[in-house]
């Protein structure tokens, strides 16, 4: 076992790199970097695209933004990423958790940049101020997929994810925000070149695009392998359209490299 894995299981700590069964979980794990899940390892959802589990989650961890930000020092990281499960049964959709790993993790040392990538609260103002008024560096939110496909694939609201990181980049002119996409659903160059308007339109200056892989039998299948020249020409594209960093690649994923995006 990792000693970055054997941090976070002695912290009790979930990561969405083993929840996810992402690609890049070893590598990341070797450069001593992880992505904390918080809220529990359950979803309320269940997206076609994930492997999280979909459940009935329990209480609130109150001693989980301390531990959290206990891993981040002992981790020595710099630029720590923070994520969770989607919370439909909490009133604020986990919003005063997240507020609460920021706290934690800016007591412990304030120089440490905070990226956050959050569910999208079901769309309420109110919690996503309650995130931005914390004062993450980063405040990241995923569109996942084009719209064109968001009726098979997701369990939320394309519109809705769009109005998140607007709402974000309206109640913060220093926020940085962040969105990803997977490639190989089944979109069209026009769905995604739409997709990338959409975002940049909405405020979002950073991007990520990556290869879906099925994570689970459970899981939509792969309908197509995009080449490391397209996903080159999707690059190119987002960077002619404004977005500030871009991350394009068939292992590319929303906090892969995050802290490049600082550099």
């Amino acid at each position: 076992m990792h000693d970055t894995e054997n941090r976070l299981r002695d912290l009790r700590l979930h990561t969405v790199c083993h929840q996810a069964r992402c690609p890049n979980v070893s590598e990341c794990y070797a450069r001593g970097t992880a992505t904390f899940l918080i809220l529990g390892e359950l979803c309320t959802r269940g997206c076609l695209f994930c492997n999280v589990k979909r459940g009935t989650p329990g209480p609130l961890d109150p001693g989980e933004p301390a531990r959290v930000a206990e891993a981040v020092g002992r981790m020595g990281l710099r630029h720590a990423v923070v994520t969770s499960v989607t919370r439909d049964d909490l009133a604020d959709g986990g919003a005063g958790a997240f507020a609460a790993v920021v706290g934690a993790i800016r007591a412990i040392d304030p120089s440490i940049t905070i990226e956050l990538l959050v569910p999208d609260f079901g769309g309420e103002d109110s919690s996503i101020r309650t995130v931005i008024e914390a004062g993450p560096d980063i405040f990241g939110h995923n569109i996942e997929t084009v719209p064109g496909l968001y009726a098979s694939m997701d369990r939320s609201d394309y519109g809705r994810s769009l109005r998140v990181l607007a709402t974000a980049r309206a109640l913060s002119e220093t926020i940085r925000t962040k969105s990803a996409i997977m490639l190989g659903l089944g979109e069209t160059l026009e769905q995604v070149r739409t997709a990338f308007r959409d975002l940049r339109d909405a405020g979002c200056g950073y991007l990520a695009i990556g290869q879906y892989l099925r994570p689970g039998r459970k899981c939509a299948p792969v309908s197509e392998y995009v080449s490391p020249e397209r996903f080159e020409e999707y690059g190119s594209m987002a960077r002619e359209m404004g977005f500030l960093h871009v991350e394009s690649g068939v292992y590319v994923r929303s906090s892969y490299l995050a802290d490049k995006y600082n550099e």
